[in-house]
């Protein structure tokens, strides 16, 4: 039986050297060397399957050309998280792992949750969020140089970090106008950078990340903006008991920038989200709590700006 009204759905596990594919639907099986030649006979394999459809674990960037091979041969590709995948397995009794069995239940997991078409393929944010994310990782060896030297080390090591902080420095430099230079570049960026710069508290790194990481802005409601953010609060229930509500999954990376970007414009530099954050802690919220409810005003406000197109305006998006 065709899953997904007769869409042919193929489940591919990534690895370092070579792939495996499954067609659960056909039980078909196949391993494919992580080479050019391997790329192009997944392709062909799919493509004369009549396969619609391919998911692929985000596994690290190893799936990007894998992606971007089955795209040109105009098959759908769908990246997910592989926790959401280990859970099915084990939600069904599945509890061995190798390749090929994660290929199957790739697959399996894809028929049963036919989720709606994901956002096109777009070449240039990949791009830029790739560089996005070169940046954060500079400015993480940075951060962890700067703990490090917080602690007595022999002068030769105090040497070593202070000639890498230094060419970190400039690398930062050189990437982040590289990111100034790419979205300037490209008109569609440049409109959402100014639409996002226009908020007190936010900066070309914020609007960097959110034009990057988070395509579905002004597109999507803002429930589900909150939630791929990751700061939609989760029921904790149970009969009578009424346990304290969480924040859960969504891009961990874009969540972690904008809440350092959310710090500042909630204790200081946005009035009216520093209004919202005073009264919650008022109220006894602990901050943490207080500054969360503030990033999921934020990311709801950014998104109702996107999808009119509109800047800022202190009048028109206050909060209560």
């Amino acid at each position: 039986m065709m899953a997904q009204n007769d869409l042919v759905v193929a489940g591919i596990d990534v690895a370092k050297d070579k792939v495996d594919g499954c067609i659960r639907s056909l039980s078909l099986r196949r391993t494919f060397a992580n080479t050019a030649e391997g790329r192009r006979e997944l392709a062909s394999w799919l493509r004369r399957k009549k396969v619609g459809k391919a998911v692929m674990e985000a596994s690290g960037g190893y799936e990007r050309e894998w992606a971007k091979v089955l795209r040109d041969a105009r098959i759908e590709v769908r990246i997910v998280d592989p926790k959401r995948v280990r859970s099915f397995a084990q939600s069904a009794g599945r509890l061995a792992k190798n390749d090929t069995i994660d290929a199957e239940m790739i697959a399996w997991f894809a028929e049963t949750f036919d989720e709606a078409r994901g956002q096109a393929y777009d070449a240039t944010r990949e791009q830029l969020h790739q560089m996005v994310n070169a940046r954060q990782a500079l400015k993480d060896m940075q951060t962890k140089l700067a703990s490090q030297g917080e602690h007595a080390l022999p002068a030769a090591v105090q040497r070593i970090h202070a000639r890498i902080s230094k060419t970190i420095a400039v690398e930062l430099v050189k990437i982040e106008a590289e990111i100034s230079a790419m979205i300037q570049a490209t008109p569609r960026f440049t409109e959402l950078a100014e639409i996002i710069e226009s908020v007190p508290g936010l900066g070309r790194v914020t609007s960097a990340a959110l034009i990057a990481a988070m395509p579905e802005l002004g597109q999507a409601n803002n429930k589900i903006v909150a939630s791929l953010l990751g700061v939609a609060p989760y029921d904790d229930d149970s009969g009578r008991r009424r346990g304290e509500r969480h924040i859960k999954g969504g891009r961990r990376r874009t969540r972690n920038m904008f809440y350092m970007a959310c710090l500042g414009a909630a204790t200081q530099h946005n009035p009216v989200l520093k209004a919202f954050y005073d009264r919650l802690v008022a109220k006894g919220k602990l901050k943490k709590v207080a500054l969360t409810a503030c990033m999921r005003k934020l990311i709801s406000i950014l998104n109702i700006m996107i999808e009119r197109r509109q800047k800022w305006d202190a009048k028109r998006y206050a909060v209560s």
